[in-house]
């Protein structure tokens, strides 16, 4: 279960041999085989001291390899020098321990008691009460970023009606800072919020790019 604590940010097992645990960044975590460490992936390929993860004087979350073996990866990118996390970033320790960033702003579940009324018919369902996603019967967890939660419900009320790059930018990032937003940056936060719905449902795509315009929306149903 993930530690419901929202005023600092988690990094969150998403698949690997620690799949499941949680651990909340204070300070720093050390990552590494060291029963020592913070967090503690007891498999060869994984160096005695492999990187760690420090929270800046900025509330910035960084994540440092210490020289390891096997490399240290953050969204499939293999790290040279320390990089700054973005909510939802992949991380993953010599390819064997993925770990994902969450916020401390992130959608976390207002109230676990909270029943799912879920249509029958399609396979994904945003509580927006409870700011919670359901695919069939699987609740996403982790919890999406606040970003990849706001592209998702922005998407998914679209009602099949494609949207425009500029008005998922203005929704997702506001006003104020969409000026400075790249297509680029639209671009890798759609990629991050594909891999965690086919994490769920590898079977379906359900965001599908129109080439020059922007983004359409396709929820998959259940089979009769």
């Amino acid at each position: 279960m993930i530690n419901s604590n929202q005023n600092t940010p988690i990094i969150y097992a998403q698949d690997g041999l620690l799949k499941g645990e949680n651990w909340i960044v204070k300070e720093e975590l050390l990552i590494g085989r060291d029963p020592n460490c913070d967090i503690t992936i007891s498999d060869r390929q994984v160096s005695r001291i492999h990187a760690k993860i420090e929270l800046k004087k900025d509330k910035q979350l960084c994540v440092v390899d210490l020289d390891s073996k096997n490399g240290t990866y953050v969204n499939g990118d293999r790290l040279d020098s320390p990089r700054l996390l973005e909510d939802g970033d992949v991380i993953k320790i010599a390819l064997i321990q993925e770990l994902v960033f969450i916020s401390s702003d992130a959608t976390m579940p207002l109230d676990l008691n909270i029943s799912k009324e879920e249509p029958k018919s399609q396979k994904l369902f945003v509580d927006k009460k409870a700011r919670r996603v359901w695919m069939g019967e699987k609740e996403l967890i982790p919890p999406l970023s606040v970003s990849q939660y706001k592209l998702l419900t922005l998407l998914y009320h679209s009602n099949n009606e494609v949207i425009n790059r500029e008005s998922i930018v203005q929704e997702v990032w506001g006003e104020e800072e969409a000026v400075g937003v790249s297509e680029q940056a639209l671009d890798a936060l759609v990629r991050r919020l594909r891999t965690r719905l086919k994490k769920i449902d590898p079977t379906h795509e359900y965001i599908e790019t129109i080439r020059g315009v922007g983004f359409l929306f396709k929820n998959d149903f259940f089979s009769s």
